[in-house]
């Protein structure tokens, strides 16, 4: 108190005030105090009272402590302090020596009642998220603890006010990335609870990068290793993804399941496991579970269970179910785990199959767990787990239940016993002394046989051993003896259970399965053991048995073929009603599905039991309950006529269902025709736009063709009507005749010139053959033989110089042809430019008519010579578009002639480096033969020996 004294300025002496007046007095300083080192007193003095007196600080200073933090934002101690004090009064985590045995119930009536006194102000809730915002230490850290208790006291309504408040939950996201790792672990715990049980806030969370920085922790922490932050951080990611489909695509979408591999990364050396790292690989191994849950939609839990398989998480699952040394709860997690991920998907299922256990000789991974599950002396939780795995495999897994059944039928059973099968397990299991190995296997064969007539069938012809001297009987036989002796075997555990075990292994069988009810029936004491055990008045723990003896009953009738004269419908429902009564006979069998365990079980596929006594129904069988019960209640009331009625519907709808098979086959073989027939049209379409495109081009070229060539007739037009106009006033004279010799000069030029121009052609043509020959002799040398590569590389270098020299040759062509261009313009020029020279001089034409009339005719020869040559010369154009096709193609060929080189060359090293790994190999043996005292060659003697091979070998390349 002399603290408190002091800080309030009392006197020494006199009496002590109580805590209530200090109280009060400290809040007036708060609330009256001008100066900030005073009100910065008066609230860490309150901070100091708090937890002492905390009903009276809550009632006088929250309201002043709120307006500190609304005014004094600029100091942060102060803000520290009131956030400190608010958290002490709202908090219940109270200090362990100042608990009482009778105050837990008032404490949390204190804190709910504080909290809902400070959020009744949504602004309150509104500056506490501005403050978390604070990069201080001593404001963000109390900030961050007071909200969290807040959301621990009044979870709906602080996250409501959150959710509606601007960036509320993005300004809570950024805790995750303080480098202070005391926030950042609180920061997890407030995620923890803003996130429970409210879906939109789990969205906004997750897509505000939670995933990645939840993962970065746990990685940095050390995985499993890492302590109880690693915890929080998977409680955390629990919370956005249990129940959350879009959380969980987001997650799958995010490659984020690949992340998880790592955490199930084991050593040999299991020992030892700390309590914390057990704690974090459990709630590691229930996230794995909740992405692959069966109550999760179909498609998002079967894509969730291949990106298992394709990042190899479900191969890490199954070492660690296979290792030894780790610890029994991991264990059976393990094994609810892996049974999850493979359940329903076939991928994983065929996986499963073919895992080994580290054993000598390797045993199946299903083998093993099944020796677990039908030994006694396993825990029980475990064997719950082993059967589950089993049903987990066989479920949509019509190969797996095969290759069960196949265990136990005569062809395919192990004559040396030296191995275990499944099938011989689960028999030893069914006929053992222990009640839940009874169950367990009974079950497990169930679910072998689950909506598999085929299978069903097959299991008749399982034959069993009694004992030396005796005829076998079948597995069929066998489970009706053991039920009709009932309580005259001595069995550890319940009998109850056995017969109920047995009793839904018989309905699962014969359920839609006409011939094993022929069987069931062919013997004679089954009909009269059920009717006995529906008609007898027992206790409560036989009406079970009564309601599923009835239920067996029932299937026979329902799915009786009416094949046993003694034994047809309507006899056996005569019985029914001599012997039980239907009344009576309905109410037994309305016993199932009243059972308060029939419930339970049909809640969820995994068989969870709080003990043994419990384990009666199975998931599975519950809904064949549900499906068959109407109906046998429908069939026992039902008259004999209509019965033969209800046969003959059932015939109609067979033959109804055989048309509509044969049309879906017709239907299906013409969808195929229609696929390919649309393939074929989609291909007949591109060659038609295809031919439209080369047929629009043509056109185009064609009346390009057009243009010029009108435009040459007006041209040829213009030039006629010239002539015509100054054939009176032409006259020959000196230029003239020179003009005239000039053109027949350039004429023999262009014919010389043209017959150049095709002898030219025909060596490119002979290059050409020459190139085509060369490159099949070359294939042919390359197939028959790899040792002439070399060869063929330097013929590929003569064909690629010839290559050049064609390109080389092609190119003066082409520059020649360009400069007859060039001249054939001159020439048009200067044929152009005799006209007015001529018309210039036609002054003195009037005695020379034959002159000018032999002038003409020449002149007329020369322009169809020129109109010869320019056709020629097209001509020559088109012969060298398709010499520069050829050499395209023979381009090609010696690139792929290139790409076989490299591919030879390629195999002529990894044949050098098999050669050299065999060498050392050799040299190792010959070390280890020398070692032994075995002679051998010298390495020396050989190198040598070789090397005088390698000699004559090159002299004989020298001489070639």
């Amino acid at each position: 108190m002399n603290f408190l004294r002091g800080v309030m300025g009392g006197p020494s002496a006199g009496p002590q005030p109580s805590g209530a007046e200090t109280i009060q007095k400290l809040c007036d300083r708060v609330a009256s105090s001008t100066l900030l080192d005073d009100r910065r007193d008066a609230v860490r003095a309150l901070k100091s009272l708090s937890k002492k007196y905390r009903l009276e600080v809550g009632i006088h200073a929250m309201e002043h402590l709120i307006h500190v933090l609304q005014t004094d934002r600029s100091d942060s101690e102060i803000i520290g302090y009131a956030l400190d004090t608010l958290y002490n009064v709202i908090s219940n985590d109270l200090e362990e020596e100042e608990q009482e045995e009778n105050l837990p119930k008032q404490v949390d009536d204190l804190g709910s009642q504080f909290t809902e006194i400070f959020i009744k102000q949504q602004e309150n809730v509104t500056l506490l998220l501005t403050l978390v915002e604070e990069f201080d230490f001593h404001v963000r850290w109390p900030g961050v603890k007071l909200l969290t208790s807040l959301l621990k006291q009044q979870g709906p309504q602080v996250q409501q006010i959150i959710l509606v408040s601007p960036m509320g939950v993005s300004r809570l996201m950024d805790l995750l990335a303080d480098s202070r790792e005391v926030i950042r672990n609180d920061g997890v715990l407030l995620l923890q609870q803003l996130t429970k049980s409210n879906a939109a806030i789990q969205k906004i969370v997750a897509f505000e990068n939670a995933f990645e920085r939840l993962l970065d922790i746990i990685t940095e922490e050390g995985n499993s290793d890492g302590g109880i932050v690693v915890e929080d951080c998977l409680l955390l990611l629990q919370n956005l993804l249990k129940n959350n489909n879009s959380n969980q695509n987001f997650f799958k979408e995010g490659s984020y399941i690949q992340r998880m591999k790592p955490w199930f990364e084991v050593g040999d050396d299991n020992c030892g496991w700390s309590a914390q790292k057990v704690t974090n690989l459990h709630l590691m191994l229930q996230l794995v579970r909740v992405l692959v849950s069966p109550t999760n939609p179909p498609g998002a839990t079967s894509s969730c269970q291949k990106a298992m398989f394709h990042c190899g998480l479900l191969q890490q699952l199954c070492t660690i179910l296979m290792a030894t040394g780790v610890p029994a709860d991991i264990l059976t997690e393990t094994i609810n785990t892996v049974s999850e991920v493979i359940r329903g998907c076939q991928m994983n299922q065929d996986y499963f199959a073919s895992v080994n256990a580290p054993s000598n000789p390797p045993r199946p991974a299903i083998v093993v767990l099944l020796m677990s599950m039908v030994n006694e002396r396993q825990p029980f939780v475990l064997r719950c787990a082993v059967l589950y795995c089993f049903q987990c495999f066989l479920y949509k897994n019509q190969k797996g239940q095969g290759e069960i059944v196949s265990t136990l039928l005569p062809s395919t059973i192990d004559a040396t016993g030296n191995s275990v099968s499944a099938g011989q397990l689960l028999c030893g299991g069914l006929f053992s002394t222990d009640s839940l190995s009874n169950w367990c296997a009974a079950v497990a064969l169930a679910h072998a046989l689950q909506e598999n007539a085929t299978l069903k069938e097959q299991l008749l012809r399982v034959q069993l051993a009694t004992s030396i001297g005796n005829p076998p009987v079948s597995l069929l036989q066998q489970c009706t003896n053991i039920l009709s002796q009932g309580d005259k075997i001595d069995r550890r555990g319940s009998k109850v259970q056995t017969r109920v075990g047995l009793l839904m292994l018989l309905c699962t069988w014969l359920s839609n399965c006409s011939i094993a009810v022929t069987h069931f029936l062919h013997n004679p004491a089954n009909v009269p053991f059920l009717t006995g055990q529906i008609a007898e008045n027992l206790g409560e723990e036989e009406q079970l048995v009564q309601g599923l003896c009835a239920l067996l009953l029932g299937i026979s009738i329902y799915y009786n073929d009416n094949s046993l004269e003694n034994y047809r419908k309507e006899k056996l429902k005569q019985l029914i009603e001599k012997r039980i009564g239907r009344e009576n006979f309905i109410e037994k069998l309305g016993f199932i599905s009243k059972h308060e365990l029939y419930s339970r079980a049909a809640q969820k596929p995994q068989p969870s039991f709080s003990s043994p006594d419990h384990m009666m129904f199975d998931h599975e069988f519950t809904k064949l309950v549900k499906e068959l019960e109407g109906v046998i209640s429908k069939a026992i009331y039902k008259s004999s006529e209509e019965d033969k009625k209800e046969e003959e519907v059932k015939k109609t709808l067979e033959q109804h269902d055989n048309i509509v098979t044969h049309y879906k086959k017709v239907i299906r073989e013409q969808d195929q025709e229609l696929e390919e027939l649309k393939q074929r049209v989609s291909t007949l379409t591109s060659q038609n736009e295809q031919l439209q495109a080369t047929v629009t081009q043509q056109v185009s070229q064609i009346q390009q063709h057009k243009d010029q060539y009108n435009l040459l007739k007006v041209q040829l037009g213009k030039d006629t009507q010239h002539h015509n106009s100054h054939s009176d006033t032409f006259q020959m004279n000196g230029i003239q005749m020179e003009e005239v010799s000039k053109l027949k000069e350039e004429l023999e030029e262009w014919k010389n010139k043209h017959e150049l121009l095709q002898g030219q052609l025909r060596e490119k043509d002979s290059v050409t053959e020459k190139l085509k020959s060369s490159q099949l002799e070359m294939a042919t040398t390359e197939q028959s033989s790899q040792t002439s590569k070399s060869g063929g590389l330097e013929h590929n270098n003569e064909l690629q110089k010839e290559l050049e020299m064609l390109r080389s040759q092609i190119q003066l062509q082409s520059a020649e042809i360009s400069k007859l261009q060039i001249e054939n313009q001159k020439l048009q020029v200067m044929n152009t430019s005799a006209d007015p020279v001529l018309g210039d001089s036609g002054a003195t034409a009037g005695n020379n008519s034959e002159l000018e009339r032999r002038l003409e005719q020449e002149i007329k020869e020369l322009k169809s010579e020129i109109k010869a040559l320019s056709e020629e010369k097209e001509s020559l154009k088109q012969q060298l578009d398709s010499s520069s096709s050829t050499v395209a193609i023979l381009q090609d060929e010696k690139s792929k002639l290139q790409q076989e080189v490299a591919e030879s060359k390629k195999e002529q090293d990894d044949l050098l480096v098999l050669l050299a790994d065999q060498d050392q190999k050799l040299s190792a043996l010959k070390i280890k033969l020398k070692d032994l005292g075995v002679p051998v060659e010298d390495e020396d003697d050989i190198e040598s020996g070789d090397q005088g091979d390698e000699d004559e070998d090159g002299d004989e390349e020298e001489q070639d």
